[in-house]
């Protein structure tokens, strides 16, 4: 399978040219916090070769590089458009576009007071473990996770078994959403252990500024903007882009379905 950028046809050649597909990357193109198959790096492959293609998601760049690329294969030449951070920092065609910074929009004061009121929080939690790494800051948002970051793949779905019977993240939100009612944040629940919190507006429909630009650059103006993910729920981190109107949403319970929907929808 060929993986550089120089080996599918230009973004105007494609033979669906009007068309991209945009993917969430846990539980959408891998499994929670693991690697890509390669299975799914074929069908991929195949579906760039009739339109372009592209991964929005909440985690870092370093993140979806450890699970969608390798130590020899950048994942920027994977995709024809790269969103970390919800396309807060974004990629196109390998070249970084211009980003934004969440700390610059809210102010320290303020961060420091979400941020203080978040660690009290779960300083009072009954959990069955802790790790570390409760607050993540990024580029574009913060991610707080009530067991820590840290926590291994086995102490992970311990924990979202839990929260799944005891609410933990859902209840959290609640009381950051009363605590904080006029920061103008949103609260998105997403992967298996975590929840991330940015400016309203900067969730997942914020890489669609990207897309849209694609006319000024090359001409091509996408019309079809298929979008897969998984926790397309209201309070789900896929939920604003699912349900937009300038998206064509597929909600997918894990990678597997995934393939098959693409299959299904591209013939490949």
């Amino acid at each position: 399978m060929a993986t550089a950028a120089s080996a599918y046809p230009l973004l105007e050649a494609r033979p669906l040219k009007d068309t991209i597909v945009l993917f969430d990357v846990d539980e959408t193109l891998t499994k929670a916090r693991r690697t890509v198959t390669p299975e799914m790096l074929d069908i991929l492959s195949r579906l760039r070769q009739q339109c372009a293609i592209g991964y929005v998601g909440g985690s870092n760049f370093v993140k979806q590089q450890e699970q969608l690329g390798s130590a020899t294969v950048d994942v920027r030449s994977l995709f024809d458009f790269c969103f970390p951070e919800n396309g807060l920092t974004a990629f196109r065609l390998g070249e970084e576009l211009e980003s934004t910074s969440f700390i610059q929009w809210l102010g320290e004061e303020k961060y420091q007071a979400l941020a203080d009121f978040s660690l009290g929080y779960i300083s009072k939690l009954k959990l069955p473990k802790k790790r570390g790494t409760f607050i993540e800051f990024r580029n574009g948002m913060i991610n707080i996770s009530p067991i820590g970051r840290n926590a291994s793949v086995e102490e992970r779905d311990e924990y979202e078994a839990y929260d799944k019977i005891h609410n933990i993240r859902k209840d959290m939100v609640a009381a950051l959403k009363k605590e904080f009612p006029d920061y103008g944040l949103t609260f998105s629940i997403g992967g298996q252990i975590s929840f991330d919190v940015f400016p309203s507006g900067w969730d997942k429909t914020f890489c669609l500024r990207h897309v849209e630009a694609e006319k000024n650059i090359t001409g091509v103006e996408y019309k079809k903007i298929h979008f897969f993910g998984d926790k397309c729920f209201v309070g789900g981190n896929d939920h604003e882009i699912y349900t937009d109107s300038r998206t064509i949403g597929h909600e997918v319970d894990g990678p597997d379905d995934t393939m098959k929907q693409l299959k299904e929808i591209f013939g490949l």
